[in-house]
């Protein structure tokens, strides 16, 4: 295996092309990562900025410049010492518009359940009489009749275009519907009726049964032969909750890739350790992003700020963080998984399910839809990590005595095996991981934050901060377990940017103050009805300021979207969305407030300048492989998805970066240009505003942890380091004991 040293994150897309990151590698070999990891690379959807979207996975996407450009890349990487990883998209293709880019499913959807691609998509052809349900329809079907057409073997509905069951192209248009092997429907009917597995929510993403073996080889044979060809040297491996069975589908990755090196995007929960039989080099960092985040953030006075929040919202006060952030997302999950809720669908699979085993099974019968529905909804809502993950079926020594029982036991396993009880499992497991993300990260986390900072994707907004003890525990833990597992601060998938978030963090030092100015800042604007959305305003001016007007609109709608508390994607509020957009634009052509808004980030600066460069290098020197984000070896403030995918420019003039974009890429690079390995890691002890310890036995890290704290109290940060040290930083030679106010007053180091 060719393990990374640190790798740099590339979001190709057609306006940044494998061509593009190709003119990139010379900088990036000198910045000093050891491997670039890029985004998938198959073909996508049309103009897909993300690549998730793959609809042919038999090439690499002619929008990127196809296998020769990759080849290209992959050759000057090389000629520079780099090597490249890869993102997989195991889990699912697009469903696109039109259906034919996807030709696969558009044989199913041809020749239904016989097609030999049937396989391939994991649809329950039990329900809806034996078709698959398309909810692409702007109306009830009967409104939208005549605006359906046949054209020779294709029925055509505005883009869409299907494929017509041979010889029924000629049936009066209801019998020609009624014959096809989908059926057509509106829209909204998609959160309940539908019989195809998604990712998470999204309609137009239906999922693939990698678990079959065939299924395997057909959708991963041309990376595995980039892999072998030595054009590619590891994998990301996306989203890995969705795969029916996590575990295999590594190992039987593990054998057709030789040894690449490979980490999965799996989101840990609190304590919840990654399954150490998984053959894999650990995650890809959001574990990791916590834990810096969170020896930078002030936990106490994130608690103060909580209750200042929930005072403002003129909310009860006395309810404990912790408590009050376990009933918003119990409260996001249960609505996703209630009768109309936007997976209630998947629980209804899981009913059907159940029901087939209680009447193959006399001992497991009589359960009730209702009853299972119920005991399900109650299981999920309260379910403590992402999911379960399947392992041998066993029988439990007692029967289960109730509905509830029945459907924990055949969730875990405990009722023995078969193929509808290992299916419930394994659709179980899926479930889960769908309504944590969707129920937790992309709704409760839009609906509670006194600190946006704590609101990102593995964060634990119930547990503020992180105890630099606990810290070093962590680190310590990982370079004995997971020596080479990814690390992260900022990806295509975090809500807010590593450079955007420490300033934020800086808001746990003085919540009384930054109440004070989001009072003043309301009445400078004339104030918002949706205090909640107000705060969010003011924290994400914070976050990313400067900021135009159409970054900021954007952000605040999905932000409240998905909130779904005023308005909500599929029921927006035309009213409520345009007096909060009207506000925002009012917010930035008010130039006594913008004024105040610049001063206030103007005093944050200092603080928010150590909470950036502590973290970045705390990210590249404590175990693990650092994974860039693109252009975060400078200040990067960017939001929420499409915000932070955008194109970076790598050829931009030196005389356009800050200060700050300087002194943060030369922390980068003189990081990365340490000799690695580097040595074991051995934490020092420290006063409450510093993190330190030691990588073998000549390299010291030093950063300082809550600066505003540590400015006001006056008092140096302690650490004794005896002998002479040198500075990589600036150069300076320290003899005898260091003087750490002099070591950090300039550079973290």
């Amino acid at each position: 295996m060719s393990a990374p040293t640190a790798s740099y994150r590339l979001q190709l897309q057609p306006s940044f092309t494998l061509a593009d990151a190709t003119a990139a590698v010379p900088y990036l070999a000198a910045l000093g990562v050891s491997h670039l990891h890029l985004s998938p690379l198959l073909e996508a959807v049309p103009g897909s900025t993300h690549g998730y979207d793959t609809v042919d996975h038999t090439r690499v996407s002619d929008q990127l410049g196809g296998e020769r450009a990759l080849r290209e890349l992959a050759a000057t990487a090389r000629a520079h010492g780099l090597r490249l990883i890869a993102d997989i998209v195991p889990n699912h293709m697009a469903l696109p518009v039109p259906e034919r880019l996807n030709a696969p499913l558009w044989q199913v959807l041809r020749d239904g359940p016989d097609s030999p691609y049937a396989r391939w998509f994991d649809i329950d052809w039990a329900a809806q009489d034996g078709r698959v349900l398309l909810p692409v329809l702007g109306d009830r079907l009967g409104a939208v009749l005549d605006e359906l057409i046949v054209d020779q073997d294709t029925l055509r509905y505005h883009d869409h275009a299907f494929p017509l069951r041979p010889g029924t192209q000629w049936l009066p248009m209801p019998e020609l519907l009624e014959r096809q092997w989908y059926r057509l429907a509106w829209w909204r009917l998609a959160r309940t009726e539908l019989n195809y597995r998604r990712f998470f929510t999204v309609n137009d993403l239906i999922a693939v049964r990698a678990e079959d073996p065939e299924v395997f080889e057909a959708t991963h044979g041309v990376l595995l032969r980039l892999r072998n060809e030595g054009v590619l040297d590891g994998f990301r491996v996306d989203h890995p909750d969705g795969l029916a069975d996590p575990r295999g589908y590594l190992r039987r990755l593990a054998g057709a890739a030789r040894g690449a090196y490979v980490v999965v995007e799996k989101i840990l929960t609190g304590d919840e350790q990654l399954p150490t039989d998984w053959p894999c080099a650990g995650t890809t960092g959001y574990d990791a992003l916590r834990q810096i985040d969170g020896v930078l953030t002030d936990g106490p006075g994130a608690r103060r700020l909580a209750e200042l929040y929930a005072a403002h919202l003129g909310e009860h006060t006395g309810e404990a963080v912790p408590q009050a952030v376990t009933e918003e997302a119990q409260q996001g999950r249960a609505e996703m998984i209630a009768p109309d809720g936007e997976l209630a669908a998947e629980v209804e699979r899981l009913v059907r399910l159940a029901g087939r085993i209680g009447a193959a099974e006399p001992a497991l019968a009589d359960h009730a839809p209702l009853a299972v529905r119920a005991a399900l909804q109650e299981l999920l809502t309260r379910y403590p990590v992402y999911r379960p993950y399947p392992a041998t079926p066993a029988r439990d020594v007692t029967a289960p005595a109730s509905t509830e029982q029945f459907v924990e036991l055949l969730a875990h396993g405990r009722l023995g095996g078969g193929a509808a009880k290992d299916e419930f499992r394994t659709r179980f497991a899926q479930t889960a991981s769908a309504v944590a993300a969707k129920g937790v990260e992309d709704t409760a986390f839009y609906r509670w934050h006194p600190l946006l900072s704590l609101n990102e994707v593995g964060g634990d907004p119930a547990h503020p901060g992180v105890d630099p003890a606990d810290f070093h525990r962590w680190c310590a833990h990982i370079q004995q377990h997971w020596p080479l597992t990814m690390t992260a601060l900022s990806t295509h998938d975090t809500k807010r940017s590593a450079d955007a978030r420490a300033r934020l963090a800086v808001l746990a030092e003085l919540p009384q103050r930054w109440l004070a100015e989001c009072t003043a800042w309301s009445g400078l604007a004339g104030g918002l009805a949706d205090r909640n959305a107000e705060w969010l305003l003011w924290q994400t001016l914070v976050a990313a300021w400067p900021i135009d007007p159409e970054r900021l609109v954007a952000v605040l709608l999905k932000s409240v979207r998905e909130a779904k508390l005023a308005t909500s994607w599929t029921s927006p509020d035309p009213g409520y969305e345009a007096e909060l957009c009207d506000y925002a634009r009012a917010v930035l052509a008010n130039p006594e407030l913008t004024a105040r808004i610049t001063a206030f980030v103007g005093f944050l600066a200092p603080y928010a300048r150590s909470n950036s460069l502590a973290a970045a290098l705390l990210h590249l020197t404590a175990p693990g492989v650092p994974d860039l984000y693109q252009g975060s070896e400078r200040m990067l403030y960017t939001l929420v998805d499409p915000d932070n995918r955008a194109p970076v420019r790598f050829d931009a003039a030196e005389a356009s970066l800050s200060e700050l974009d300087h002194e943060k890429r030369h922390l980068t690079s003189t990081a990365l240009h340490l000799p690695r390995p580097l040595g074991p890691y051995r934490p020092l002890a420290t006063g409450p505003h510093l993190v330190a310890f030691q990588r073998g036995d000549d390299l010291t890290v030093a950063v300082t942890r809550l600066p505003y704290a540590l400015a006001r109290s006056g008092r140096p940060a302690a650490l004794e380091l005896a002998g002479d040290w040198t500075d990589l930083l600036t150069g300076r030679e320290h003899e005898g004991v260091v003087d750490t106010v002099t070591l950090l007053t300039r550079e973290p180091s």
